[in-house]
């Protein structure tokens, strides 16, 4: 299957997708800031660059997108219908640096809580708030 754009349009497209302060993540901060907690917004200290991390917890939160990072069973985990095995190496390639990127941070004693761009309900995030608190 061909793109519908032009190279030139893709290219300007991709080059608008933000990597930090996206609205997800402000979301999560709005939260956190709003019950007392204080964080750093992507440190490059640690692996990873963590989207949100609380030092006072040792805890790093990523927000991530649900296509980039590929969320099991949701319905935004989509796949490009152009150049597939391009894509399927990129999102093979993301996920596994997730993984990795989470082991090296609990090595180091970071607790690490993942939270998905289409689950941020109030409920998903008392609970992350629960897990920061919980020493």
């Amino acid at each position: 299957m061909v793109d519908v754009v032009d190279r030139a349009t893709r290219s300007r497209m991709m080059s608008g997708i933000r990597g930090r302060d996206t609205t997800p993540e402000v979301i999560v901060r709005k939260y956190l800031f709003s019950h007392g907690f204080r964080y750093r917004i992507a440190p490059k200290s640690l692996p990873g660059k963590p989207d949100i991390v609380l030092s006072k917890y040792r805890t790093a939160i990523f927000v991530h997108g649900c296509f980039w990072h590929r969320h099991p069973g949701c319905k935004y985990t989509t796949h490009p219908a152009t150049n597939r095995a391009f894509w399927r190496e990129k999102f093979r390639e993301n996920v596994r640096r997730d993984r990795k990127v989470q082991r090296l941070l609990e090595k180091a004693g970071w607790r690490v809580i993942t939270l998905w761009a289409c689950d941020l309900s109030p409920a998903v995030l008392a609970k992350a708030k629960k897990k920061i608190s919980a020493r």
